[in-house]
């Protein structure tokens, strides 16, 4: 970039911000800094600078770059909204959470695409770390309890059908997949994944 991130920004003074709220605020003045100037470009002082605080506040809570970077997308991914209508069946709401999933992935991978070099030679850890860390245990889960209860209230399963690793295959297959291939999963594959693996096991 021809700019420097920091050139026409100053920090004004500090605003009070404590506990989650303020780590919100940081974690977004991450995300911001890092899809505008890029991981390699990236400065603690520049997130500080655009959340409007200082970098002790910012090392007090992550020790360096990484482990920041890793936060925001983490929280970046956490925030995509799922807001999904009841289609009726549980197929219906299964198969739409998962294009959801796979449809979402698009903007964190595309990030984690051009992160991945960058951190593992600066944090020492490998690619597939890094987005584990970043994609796994997103809201998808809590959405899908919300699905089986309705299925469960419609009469399609039974409660003794479901363990919890039963309840989340579909999902955890799902996230899998985009976690190594950085990619939407092919819309067979999700049929699949729900007709053949999910279907089957808890109606059995």
């Amino acid at each position: 970039m021809s700019v420097p991130p920091l050139a026409g920004r100053r920090p004004g003074p500090p605003t009070r911000r404590r506990g989650t709220k303020l780590e919100a605020v940081l974690l977004q003045a991450a995300w911001d800094e890092l899809t505008e100037v890029g991981y390699a470009a990236l400065t603690m002082e520049g997130v500080a600078v655009r959340a409007n605080t200082s970098r002790a506040v910012l090392y007090r809570r992550w020790p360096n770059r990484p482990e920041l970077v890793v936060a925001a997308l983490r929280q970046h991914a956490a925030l995509a909204p799922i807001d999904l209508a009841d289609t009726g069946s549980l197929r219906g709401d299964v198969l739409a959470l998962l294009r959801h999933m796979s449809e979402g992935v698009g903007e964190v991978a595309g990030v984690l695409s051009f992160l991945i070099a960058d951190y593992f030679q600066e944090a020492g850890l490998p690619p597939a770390v890094l987005r584990e860390r970043a994609i796994a245990d997103t809201p998808q889960s809590e959405t899908m309890a919300q699905i089986l209860d309705r299925a469960i209230a419609r009469g399609e399963i039974s409660p003794e059908s479901l363990s919890p690793r039963i309840a989340t295959v579909a999902v955890d297959l799902v996230r899998h997949d985009l976690i190594m291939t950085q990619a939407p999963v092919p819309d067979a594959t999700l049929v699949e994944i729900v007709d053949k693996i999910f279907l089957p096991l808890v109606t059995g």
